[in-house]
């Protein structure tokens, strides 16, 4: 079979032309456009197309086979659509079960049913307005949650309202993907080849549940206590491209098996480790595979037809926009509200590349209709700063609506690094307060423990800043790390305060002077162990020497403020003469 995402026999012979010299290009092209279009605020992804058209056959013409590259680039999505999977969780999604089952669903359906109908109006077939329409209604997940993150509004009900639409869209990828080989072969209608995507799905959703919970399980626990990190992050490839081979040979994409792989371990303690170490393939993979549809786009049809691109692009953001719009006001969002959700959402995202360039290896869509509609969706990303500009000022002096009930927004839990005794005791202190958590530990047998006792504790390096950052850090309320090892914390508290500048950060240390360098290094509160231990022998003895217990426990409190204050005014002396250093 030639359809679905790594399919096709030519496979192999295609990734054999792949030079080193075509790999330095597309890494040198990426490295100046990436960066520029984030300064500019247009995102990473089109730094990628940028790059792509750049280097490839309708720029500079320093590559020429796209094809080869292609194929191999198309890994990319197979690691996204397993962190999708990854992502997954029943939890998660009960709890914006209405943002994203109710508002979510009826904006794919019904959204992608209107672009549908205008599609068949240009001259697009049934069977590609049908796939292009639902495709089109997808937003761009990079763009808008970097806009919510960046002005604090995902915690928003506006922001709330948006992502559940959005986490509903990256769902929606993968029955697509699904959908584009039965609605390749012409034997069946439209509405038969959706019938058949659904019991597909429903049948691969059984088999991951078997073999998730009778067989890949035991496999990771003995990976992570007899193996080493490197052994673990192999296993996580291979899980992941085993997972996409078996579902390409039997007939399905291998992005589907890729997804699937990643449902397996959607709820296991092993997920926070497992999304960081595939965090590296897939950032490099899925940008090489952006730098691909920016090789394979033609910008002299922009240029031909300018008018044309010009009315497709309104048509598509006034059209999603208008119909999102009245369905927010359906789920009774405030008027104001339902107008920011609509034009932040107006724009269609990076999935819809993967759903194209499948398409068209499946012969859906024609050279000029691929080139017409990728052309469409990268400028509906660049104009996306706009409508988020557009839609802050839609959403500013929001009244509340009448008589509408809040919903409830999750706590912002504690992030715990490392699970030996000292960590363990402040999960218990924190779940006797009533304050959430989530702990990572490396130790397997410890964290196989202690989920056994109903801790919530991960199986994870808990000294790498990207594994924490898997595991909430962005949103998290602050971080402990108890690591007994204060080489490791003092790159942690480095790495975290450079990455959530945001993030609270209390750090465990040895002495005095580790705890100086902790300060020094951008920790909020640094600890000190051996202090602490014998203040409190101090304030025992006094006791037990006869000192009212009132005095001990305020001579002690006095000498623990005198004490920090010194390692306080160690940091400052030592930031003043670093700064006398750099006098000239």
């Amino acid at each position: 079979r030639e359809t679905g995402i790594g399919t096709g026999p030519h496979r192999a012979k295609d990734m054999e032309g792949i030079q080193l010299s075509h790999v330095l290009v597309l890494i040198g092209a990426a490295v100046v456009t990436v960066p520029l279009c984030q300064f500019l605020r247009l995102g990473s992804v089109l730094g990628f197309l940028a790059a792509g058209a750049l280097v490839g056959p309708s720029g500079l013409e320093v590559i020429t086979d796209v094809a080869g590259i292609r194929h191999f680039a198309e890994l990319g999505v197979v690691f996204l659509l397993f962190v999708i999977g990854v992502e997954l969780r029943p939890a998660r999604l009960w709890r914006m079960r209405r943002a994203v089952f109710g508002l979510g669903s009826a904006q794919v359906v019904v959204t992608g049913a209107g672009l549908a109908a205008a599609l068949s109006l240009l001259g697009y077939g049934p069977r590609s307005a049908v796939l292009v329409g639902l495709a089109l209604a997808l937003s761009s997940t990079a763009f808008v949650v970097q806009i919510l993150a960046e002005r604090r509004h995902l915690r928003t009900e506006y922001g709330r309202a948006t992502f559940g639409v959005l986490l509903l869209q990256d769902l929606a990828v993968v029955p697509l993907l699904a959908l584009v080989p039965l609605l390749a072969t012409r034997d069946d209608s439209v509405g038969g080849d959706i019938g058949l995507a659904l019991l597909e799905g429903v049948a691969i959703l059984a088999l991951v549940i078997v073999l998730g919970r009778f067989m890949l399980r035991p496999v990771f626990q003995r990976v992570a206590r007899y193996g080493t990190s490197e052994i673990f992050a192999a296993l996580v490839v291979l899980l992941v491209l085993g997972a996409a081979f078996l579902t390409q040979e039997m007939g399905l994409s291998m992005a589907m098996g890729a997804f699937m792989a990643g449902l397996l371990v959607a709820d296991s303690e092993y997920r926070h480790q497992i999304v960081a170490d595939i965090q590296p393939f897939r950032g490099f993979l899925l940008g090489l595979f952006f730098m691909s549809v920016g090789m394979s786009v033609d910008l002299g049809y922009m240029v031909e037809e300018p008018a044309r691109f010009g009315a497709m692009l309104l048509g598509l953001l006034g059209l999603k926009a208008a119909l999102l719009w009245v369905l927010c006001r359906l789920f009774r969002h405030g008027a104001r509200d339902s107008a920011a959700i609509a034009l932040i959402l107006a724009q269609s995202g990076e999935f819809a590349f993967v759903i194209f360039t499948v398409a068209s290896d499946a012969k859906l869509l024609s050279a000029a209709q691929f080139q017409e509609l990728a052309l469409v969706v990268a400028l509906s990303m660049v104009v996306t700063p706009l409508l988020a500009a557009f839609a802050e000022r839609a959403r500013s002096q929001t009244p509340a609506p009448v008589g509408a009930a809040p919903e409830a927004q999750p706590q912002r839990q504690v992030l715990i690094a490392g699970f030996g005794r000292v960590g363990r005791r402040v999960a218990d202190i924190l779940t006797g307060a009533g304050v959430p958590y989530t702990a990572v530990e490396r130790n397997a047998e410890r964290v196989a423990r202690a989920r056994g006792r109903g801790y919530s504790v991960f199986f994870g390096d808990a000294s790498r800043a990207d594994v924490l950052a898997a595991a909430g850090a962005d949103t998290a309320l602050l971080a402990v790390i108890t690591l007994d090892d204060i080489t490791a914390t003092e790159q942690l508290v480095s790495n975290l305060r450079r990455q959530f500048p945001g993030l609270a950060i209390h750090a465990r240390g040895h002495d005095r002077a580790a705890c100086e360098e902790l300060l020094r290094l951008g920790a909020n509160v640094a600890v000190a162990e051996n202090l602490e231990v014998s203040l409190r022998l101090a304030r025992d003895s006094l006791v037990g020497a006869g000192f009212p217990v009132n005095e001990a426990d305020a001579l002690v409190s006095r000498v623990r403020s005198q004490e920090y204050a010194r390692i306080h005014a160690g940091l400052d002396a030592h930031a003043g003469a670093a700064e006398r250093s750099d006098q000239p």
